[in-house]
């Protein structure tokens, strides 16, 4: 199952650890420092040149990868609530 992140990028569902709105979660230290050591890590993937409304935080054969995603993470939420319907659906 995959999840269309914007532009042309899509993910693993599978992969997801995190799905965050970038607003309200880097009022916090926390994330403000999580997503600048991921920055200098080489870690950070921007989808497209719109500004980011959330942040995807993936892992994938032990690699972790955070997108920052010019689509809402309520977008995103129902996106991967359609796929996983209708996946079960199907079964």
């Amino acid at each position: 199952m995959i999840l269309h992140i914007g532009e042309e990028s899509i993910v693993f569902i599978n992969d997801i650890v995190a799905v965050m709105d970038i607003e309200k979660t880097t009022t916090s230290n926390k994330t403000r420092e999580f997503l600048k050591s991921c920055e200098e890590k080489g870690m950070v993937v921007g989808v497209g040149t719109d500004i980011p409304k959330s942040f995807i935080v993936t892992m994938r054969n032990n690699k972790q990868t955070v997108y920052l995603s010019p689509i809402s993470s309520a977008t995103l939420k129902k996106r991967i609530i359609k796929e996983t319907d209708d996946i079960r659906r199907n079964i």
